[in-house]
């Protein structure tokens, strides 16, 4: 069973930076998905990014400021967030996926106007 730690999030001015990471553990291959979902009080869970394999998919909303990334010899993938906007607080939800999504415990990002 694949489990997930993530870390990273926090609080920051708008126009700033964050990093999140997602270590995996359990038996994890390139043909995998991982990725994060967002969401904001209120508000759905929205899809951010994806990556399989050399295949990123980001959300319209985040594009261009946002770059997913992993290290598979780590089991690990990152979110690196720039130019943030205060639309962007939520919880961010790691997710790995292979048929059915497991989530991470979720951190909180926060981007002060």
């Amino acid at each position: 069973q694949v489990q997930l730690v993530e870390s990273g999030g926090g609080l920051v001015q708008a126009g700033g930076s964050l990093s999140l990471s997602c270590v995996a553990s359990g038996n994890i291959f390139r043909s995998d998905t991982m990725g994060w979902y967002r969401q904001a009080p209120g508000k759905q869970r929205e899809f951010v990014a994806s990556c399989r394999g050399s295949i990123s998919e980001y959300a319209d909303s985040v594009k261009d400021r946002f770059t997913i990334s992993r290290d598979h010899a780590r089991d690990t993938a990152y979110l690196q967030m720039n130019s943030l906007k205060p639309e962007d607080t939520a919880v961010y939800y790691c997710y790995f996926n292979r048929g059915v999504n497991i989530w991470g415990q979720g951190t909180q990002v926060t981007v002060s106007s």
